[in-house]
Order: C-alpha cells, then sequence, then structure tokens
C-alpha cells in the first residue's frame, strides 16, 4: 500500500467515523420556537404576578418551580442540550442548583434582615 492509498483510506475511515459519533437533528420549524417564546413569556408574566398576588405559603415553591422550567426549556430547546454530551448536561444541573441555592440564601437575607 503507498502512502497516498495509506493517507486516503485514513482519511475515509476518519470521515465515517465522525460521521457515526455526529449526531444529525432535523431543525425544528420558526413556529416551534415561536410557541416556545409564549410559554416563556407566559411564566415570565405569572412570575411577575407574584407581586400583585399573594400566593401566600406557595411564593417560594411557586417561583422555584416556574424558574426551573424556563431554565429547562431554554437549556434544552434553544440550546440543544438534548442533542450535546452529557457532560454538558450535568454542568447545566449543577448550575440550576447553584441558582436555586443562592435564590434561597437571598430570600432568607430578606426574611431575617428585612
Amino acid at each position: 500500500m503507498s502512502t497516498t492509498d495509506h493517507v486516503e483510506h485514513t482519511e475515509q475511515h476518519t470521515e465515517q467515523h465522525v460521521g457515526a459519533d455526529h449526531h444529525e437533528h432535523a431543525p425544528h420549524p420558526d413556529i416551534f420556537y415561536i410557541k416556545i417564546a409564549v410559554f416563556l413569556a407566559v411564566l415570565t408574566a405569572l412570575e411577575t404576578s407574584t407581586y400583585w398576588v399573594d400566593f401566600g405559603p406557595f411564593f417560594l415553591p411557586a417561583l422555584l418551580g416556574m424558574m426551573a422550567i424556563k431554565f429547562f426549556t431554554v437549556v434544552l430547546f434553544f440550546m440543544h442540550l438534548k442533542e450535546d454530551a452529557k457532560m454538558f448536561g450535568m454542568l447545566f444541573y449543577m448550575g440550576l442548583g447553584l441558582a436555586i441555592g443562592v435564590y434561597v440564601v437571598m430570600l432568607a437575607c430578606f426574611q431575617f434582615f428585612g
């Protein structure tokens, strides 16, 4: 086998290997992203309504739940985390846990020092 044949064989093998690892996904139509944007806008409106409407003891769980839903919606659909490596998913999930922790600590500070 000549050097040229070896290089061509290696390139073909590399292209086949890369093609097998690369997961193509069909792009979503524009209406899909518009529906997600409307969903996020409605959730944001609900979150801001907690300023005017008294949710009582459900205030914090409602806000944290809506925050988590918005986080996962943005990460999974706009950032395409569903198609990425698991390591990237774990980094985002740790970020969510950190955000919730900081938010709870901040609210606790308002409760104790307010």
